[in-house]
């Protein structure tokens, strides 16, 4: 990793973790851990060039399919690719082609930028997740060999006992909250060789007292009805939230958005 980092340009990938989901801003729009990382590098240096194709519910080969080579054609100096979890989720995943069109990504990516970033994505603990837990951890493996042999950075989001913190989850406990983003651009703005901001953002935020039993039954039967059975719908239907939905950024301009 160099020190002192420069970077003139960035284009993130990805779905709706990388959209910026739940970090809502008042105007109905999506922040997100990659405007905050843009709006950090922008400030460093003037000029700075940022896209951002991502879109919710996009599946790895749809990635691959409609940002890729979008990506790869921008010439950017920086590249994020965050993607596959959402396969992973499916009832049915067939992983070694996961695995497949990963690398097909990463091969097309990193000869197109000075510096590819992959992550291993965050994960909560819960009864819905823990049977996808297998399939998530092979898919971090892969991400480590492919940065391995390409050259790329890999940003451990998954080994961060804060983003393991239900506090740090929105209602949907799907998407991370606002707190919980701003941690996701300090690591990469790390990753990526710039002095750290904050030291401690892998360091859960202090203990509070957990919430009553009633109060805990009463927000699961609110997740349950208003995010996991429609969830649960669109995966057994095949639709996505994002469907017809356009890149959030979709092109490589300077940045001049929402800071905080």
């Amino acid at each position: 990793m160099q020190t002192n980092a420069t970077y003139t340009s960035l284009v993130a990938i990805g779905d709706s973790f990388t959209e910026g989901m739940s970090d809502l801003l008042p105007d109905g729009s999506y922040r997100g851990w990659a405007d905050l990382l843009a709006a950090r590098m922008a400030a460093h240096t003037p000029g700075f060039r940022y896209a951002n194709l991502a879109v919710r519910g996009k599946l790895i080969g749809q990635i691959v399919e409609e940002q890729v080579s979008v990506a790869a054609a921008m010439e950017a100096d920086v590249i994020t690719l965050v993607g596959g979890l959402n396969d992973t989720l499916r009832p049915k995943c067939d992983m070694g082609r996961v695995r497949g069109l990963l690398e097909e990504a990463v091969e097309q990516l990193a000869p197109a930028c000075k510096q590819l970033v992959l992550m291993r994505s965050p994960g909560r603990t819960g009864p819905v997740l823990e049977r996808f837990r297998p399939r998530m951890e092979e898919l971090f493996e892969h991400v480590d060999n492919l940065a391995q042999r390409h050259g790329a950075l890999v940003v451990d989001l998954y080994g961060a006992p804060s983003l393991a913190d239900p506090r740090l989850w929105d209602v949907d406990r799907l998407h991370l909250t606002g707190e919980g983003h701003r941690r996701v651009a300090e690591a990469v703005w790390q990753t990526l060789g710039y002095e750290a901001e904050d030291t401690e953002w892998r360091t859960a935020p202090p203990a509070t007292l957990p919430p009553r039993w009633v109060a805990r039954r009463t927000a699961d039967a609110r997740f349950a009805r208003q995010y996991l059975l429609p969830w649960i719908g669109r995966r057994l239907t095949g639709r996505s939230s994002g469907d017809g939905l356009p890149a959030k950024r979709p092109d490589l301009l300077p940045y001049d958005g929402p800071v905080a």
